[in-house]
Protein backbone atom coordinates (compact mmCIF):
# COMPACT_ATOMS: atom_id res chain seq x y z
CA UNK A 1 0.00 0.00 0.00
CA UNK A 2 1.00 3.62 -0.14
CA UNK A 3 3.49 4.49 2.37
CA UNK A 4 2.00 7.84 2.79
CA UNK A 5 -1.03 6.20 3.62
CA UNK A 6 0.16 3.24 5.99
CA UNK A 7 1.89 5.86 8.51
CA UNK A 8 1.99 3.84 11.70
CA UNK A 9 1.62 7.49 13.39
CA UNK A 10 -1.57 8.31 11.97
CA UNK A 11 -3.89 9.75 14.56
CA UNK A 12 -7.06 8.11 15.22
CA UNK A 13 -9.34 11.72 15.13
CA UNK A 14 -8.58 13.90 12.10
CA UNK A 15 -7.39 17.42 12.52
CA UNK A 16 -10.36 19.87 12.23
CA UNK A 17 -9.05 21.24 9.05
CA UNK A 18 -8.80 18.14 7.28
CA UNK A 19 -11.82 17.16 8.33
CA UNK A 20 -13.52 20.07 7.49
CA UNK A 21 -12.03 19.88 3.87
CA UNK A 22 -13.22 15.59 3.92
CA UNK A 23 -16.68 16.71 4.96
CA UNK A 24 -16.93 19.42 2.10
CA UNK A 25 -16.00 16.97 -0.68
CA UNK A 26 -18.45 14.17 0.92
CA UNK A 27 -21.06 17.13 0.51
CA UNK A 28 -20.31 17.75 -3.06
CA UNK A 29 -20.03 14.01 -3.47
CA UNK A 30 -23.16 13.28 -2.74
CA UNK A 31 -24.62 16.17 -3.84
CA UNK A 32 -23.76 15.22 -7.84
CA UNK A 33 -25.69 11.79 -6.55
CA UNK A 34 -28.46 13.47 -5.84
CA UNK A 35 -28.56 15.79 -8.29
CA UNK A 36 -28.44 13.23 -11.03
CA UNK A 37 -31.00 10.79 -9.34
CA UNK A 38 -33.78 14.31 -9.95
CA UNK A 39 -33.33 12.60 -13.73
CA UNK A 40 -34.46 9.61 -12.36
CA UNK A 41 -37.40 9.06 -11.53
CA UNK A 42 -38.19 5.57 -11.01
CA UNK A 43 -36.31 3.63 -7.56
CA UNK A 44 -34.32 6.73 -6.67
CA UNK A 45 -32.98 4.58 -3.55
CA UNK A 46 -32.10 2.24 -6.41
CA UNK A 47 -30.39 4.66 -8.64
CA UNK A 48 -28.41 5.95 -5.10
CA UNK A 49 -26.90 2.37 -4.43
CA UNK A 50 -26.05 1.76 -8.27
CA UNK A 51 -24.17 4.79 -8.62
CA UNK A 52 -22.51 4.47 -5.79
CA UNK A 53 -21.65 0.85 -6.61
CA UNK A 54 -20.25 2.13 -9.66
CA UNK A 55 -17.82 4.38 -7.87
CA UNK A 56 -17.18 1.89 -5.46
CA UNK A 57 -15.15 -0.06 -8.05
CA UNK A 58 -13.77 3.49 -9.78
CA UNK A 59 -9.44 3.51 -10.40
CA UNK A 60 -9.77 6.48 -8.21
CA UNK A 61 -8.82 5.46 -4.70
CA UNK A 62 -10.65 9.04 -3.35
CA UNK A 63 -13.75 8.05 -4.91
CA UNK A 64 -13.64 4.51 -3.79
CA UNK A 65 -13.30 6.03 -0.12
CA UNK A 66 -15.87 8.38 -0.73
CA UNK A 67 -18.44 5.30 -2.40
CA UNK A 68 -18.13 3.74 0.70
CA UNK A 69 -18.73 6.32 2.87
CA UNK A 70 -21.84 6.89 0.88
CA UNK A 71 -22.80 3.58 1.60
CA UNK A 72 -22.55 3.96 5.75
CA UNK A 73 -24.54 7.45 5.19
CA UNK A 74 -27.69 5.69 3.11
CA UNK A 75 -27.82 3.46 5.80
CA UNK A 76 -27.91 5.47 8.35
CA UNK A 77 -31.05 7.72 6.69
CA UNK A 78 -32.27 4.62 4.98
CA UNK A 79 -32.09 1.55 7.21
CA UNK A 80 -35.81 0.39 5.90
CA UNK A 81 -34.08 0.37 2.25
CA UNK A 82 -30.97 -0.70 3.03
CA UNK A 83 -32.92 -4.13 3.69
CA UNK A 84 -33.55 -4.84 0.18
CA UNK A 85 -30.50 -3.97 -1.19
CA UNK A 86 -28.22 -5.55 1.35
CA UNK A 87 -26.52 -8.29 -0.92
CA UNK A 88 -24.90 -5.96 -3.06
CA UNK A 89 -23.58 -3.37 -0.08
CA UNK A 90 -22.42 -5.98 1.29
CA UNK A 91 -20.59 -7.56 -1.86
CA UNK A 92 -19.24 -3.91 -1.95
CA UNK A 93 -18.36 -3.51 1.01
CA UNK A 94 -15.99 -6.74 1.55
CA UNK A 95 -14.37 -5.77 -1.75
CA UNK A 96 -13.37 -2.77 0.05
CA UNK A 97 -11.94 -4.36 2.82
CA UNK A 98 -9.42 -6.14 0.13
CA UNK A 99 -8.80 -2.78 -1.60
CA UNK A 100 -4.82 -3.41 -2.61
CA UNK A 101 -4.07 0.50 -3.12
CA UNK A 102 -5.69 2.19 -0.34
CA UNK A 103 -5.63 1.98 3.84
CA UNK A 104 -8.36 4.48 3.59
CA UNK A 105 -11.05 2.39 1.75
CA UNK A 106 -10.70 -0.38 3.92
CA UNK A 107 -10.58 1.67 6.65
CA UNK A 108 -13.94 3.24 5.84
CA UNK A 109 -15.35 -0.49 4.59
CA UNK A 110 -14.59 -1.52 8.09
CA UNK A 111 -16.13 1.63 9.88
CA UNK A 112 -19.59 1.27 7.15
CA UNK A 113 -19.45 -2.54 7.48
CA UNK A 114 -19.90 -1.89 11.47
CA UNK A 115 -22.94 0.80 10.67
CA UNK A 116 -24.71 -1.83 8.94
CA UNK A 117 -24.03 -4.55 10.97
CA UNK A 118 -25.34 -2.98 13.79
CA UNK A 119 -28.57 -1.74 11.56
CA UNK A 120 -29.13 -5.98 10.56
CA UNK A 121 -28.52 -7.31 13.77
CA UNK A 122 -26.00 -9.58 11.62
CA UNK A 123 -29.04 -11.07 10.29
CA UNK A 124 -28.60 -12.58 6.61
CA UNK A 125 -25.17 -12.21 6.35
CA UNK A 126 -24.64 -15.87 4.86
CA UNK A 127 -21.12 -16.77 3.53
CA UNK A 128 -20.32 -12.61 4.34
CA UNK A 129 -19.52 -13.49 7.45
CA UNK A 130 -16.55 -15.89 6.85
CA UNK A 131 -15.29 -13.10 4.31
CA UNK A 132 -15.37 -10.02 6.71
CA UNK A 133 -13.74 -12.06 9.55
CA UNK A 134 -11.32 -13.18 7.99
CA UNK A 135 -10.11 -10.29 6.42
CA UNK A 136 -10.57 -8.12 9.95
CA UNK A 137 -8.38 -10.71 11.71
CA UNK A 138 -5.39 -9.35 9.14
CA UNK A 139 -6.11 -6.21 10.56
CA UNK A 140 -5.74 -6.43 14.31
CA UNK A 141 -1.93 -6.35 13.76
CA UNK A 142 -1.93 -3.77 11.23
CA UNK A 143 0.75 -0.86 11.32
CA UNK A 144 -1.79 2.09 11.28
CA UNK A 145 -3.39 2.79 14.36
CA UNK A 146 -7.03 3.40 13.39
CA UNK A 147 -7.14 0.45 11.09
CA UNK A 148 -6.22 -1.40 14.16
CA UNK A 149 -9.22 0.12 16.30
CA UNK A 150 -11.65 -0.40 13.43
CA UNK A 151 -10.62 -3.89 13.00
CA UNK A 152 -11.26 -4.80 16.92
CA UNK A 153 -14.56 -2.92 17.51
CA UNK A 154 -15.56 -4.62 14.20
CA UNK A 155 -14.29 -7.94 14.89
CA UNK A 156 -16.03 -7.85 18.46
CA UNK A 157 -19.36 -7.05 16.48
CA UNK A 158 -18.89 -10.21 14.73
CA UNK A 159 -18.56 -12.12 17.56
CA UNK A 160 -22.21 -11.43 18.86
CA UNK A 161 -23.04 -12.04 15.80
CA UNK A 162 -21.59 -15.60 14.83
CA UNK A 163 -24.72 -17.64 16.10
CA UNK A 164 -24.98 -21.16 15.75
CA UNK A 165 -23.95 -21.09 12.15
CA UNK A 166 -20.93 -19.64 12.34
CA UNK A 167 -19.86 -20.69 15.71
CA UNK A 168 -17.52 -23.64 14.92
CA UNK A 169 -15.71 -21.17 12.54
CA UNK A 170 -15.48 -18.50 14.47
CA UNK A 171 -14.39 -20.07 17.65
CA UNK A 172 -11.48 -21.52 15.27
CA UNK A 173 -10.73 -17.84 14.15
CA UNK A 174 -10.91 -16.41 18.09
CA UNK A 175 -8.24 -18.85 19.39
CA UNK A 176 -5.76 -17.89 16.35
CA UNK A 177 -6.03 -14.50 17.33
CA UNK A 178 -5.49 -15.27 20.99
CA UNK A 179 -2.45 -14.06 20.66
CA UNK A 180 -3.03 -10.62 19.16
CA UNK A 181 -5.40 -10.20 21.79
CA UNK A 182 -3.07 -10.54 24.12
CA UNK A 183 -0.46 -8.22 22.94
CA UNK A 184 -3.26 -5.21 22.30
CA UNK A 185 -4.39 -5.06 25.39
CA UNK A 186 -0.75 -3.30 26.23
CA UNK A 187 -0.89 -1.78 22.69
CA UNK A 188 0.80 1.64 22.26
CA UNK A 189 -2.65 3.65 21.60
CA UNK A 190 -4.90 3.77 23.96
CA UNK A 191 -7.87 4.02 22.20
CA UNK A 192 -6.85 0.46 20.64
CA UNK A 193 -5.94 -1.02 23.71
CA UNK A 194 -9.82 0.12 25.21
CA UNK A 195 -11.43 -1.39 22.09
CA UNK A 196 -9.22 -4.94 22.40
CA UNK A 197 -10.19 -5.24 25.75
CA UNK A 198 -13.97 -4.81 25.16
CA UNK A 199 -13.29 -7.55 22.19
CA UNK A 200 -11.72 -9.73 24.12
CA UNK A 201 -14.95 -10.05 26.30
CA UNK A 202 -16.82 -10.07 23.38
CA UNK A 203 -14.92 -12.83 22.39
CA UNK A 204 -14.62 -14.76 25.55
CA UNK A 205 -17.38 -17.18 25.25
CA UNK A 206 -15.26 -18.48 22.28
CA UNK A 207 -12.45 -19.53 24.83
CA UNK A 208 -14.46 -22.15 26.94
CA UNK A 209 -12.45 -25.35 26.67
CA UNK A 210 -14.65 -28.27 24.82
CA UNK A 211 -15.48 -30.75 28.00
CA UNK A 212 -13.46 -33.67 26.59
CA UNK A 213 -10.26 -32.28 27.20
CA UNK A 214 -11.52 -30.64 30.12
CA UNK A 215 -9.19 -33.60 32.14
CA UNK A 216 -7.86 -31.13 34.36
CA UNK A 217 -8.60 -30.87 38.27
CA UNK A 218 -10.85 -27.87 38.98
CA UNK A 219 -8.51 -25.75 40.50
CA UNK A 220 -5.88 -25.99 37.82
CA UNK A 221 -6.49 -23.84 35.03
CA UNK A 222 -7.30 -24.89 31.35
CA UNK A 223 -5.32 -22.33 29.63
CA UNK A 224 -2.11 -21.47 31.61
CA UNK A 225 -0.22 -19.03 29.49
CA UNK A 226 -3.62 -16.78 28.66
CA UNK A 227 -3.63 -17.08 32.97
CA UNK A 228 -0.31 -15.79 33.55
CA UNK A 229 -0.46 -12.90 31.06
CA UNK A 230 -4.12 -11.65 32.26
CA UNK A 231 -2.47 -12.25 35.74
CA UNK A 232 0.18 -9.81 35.31
CA UNK A 233 -2.08 -7.18 32.83
CA UNK A 234 -5.08 -7.18 33.48
CA UNK A 235 -6.31 -9.14 36.73
CA UNK A 236 -9.57 -7.83 36.27
CA UNK A 237 -10.36 -9.28 33.05
CA UNK A 238 -9.02 -12.93 34.83
CA UNK A 239 -11.82 -12.31 37.43
CA UNK A 240 -14.43 -11.83 34.70
CA UNK A 241 -12.99 -15.09 32.79
CA UNK A 242 -13.40 -16.82 36.21
CA UNK A 243 -16.60 -15.72 37.52
CA UNK A 244 -18.00 -16.86 34.09
CA UNK A 245 -16.55 -20.01 34.28
CA UNK A 246 -14.30 -19.49 31.19
CA UNK A 247 -11.09 -20.01 32.95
Amino acid sequence: MDQAERNPGQPLSIPSSQGKKKRTSMASFLSKVSWKLRFQKREPMKNAFLLLAERAQDPSARKRHMAMRGLGTLACESPDKLRKYKKLVLDLLVHGLYDPMSSEVIHESMKTLSIILNKIQGKGLGSFFIDITLQTRTLLDDENDSLRYSAFVLFGQLAAFAGRKWKKFFTRQVKQTQDSLLIHLQDRNPQVAKACKTTFRACSPYLIQRKEYSFQSEDEPRNPKLCRQLSHYHPELLQFFYANKIL
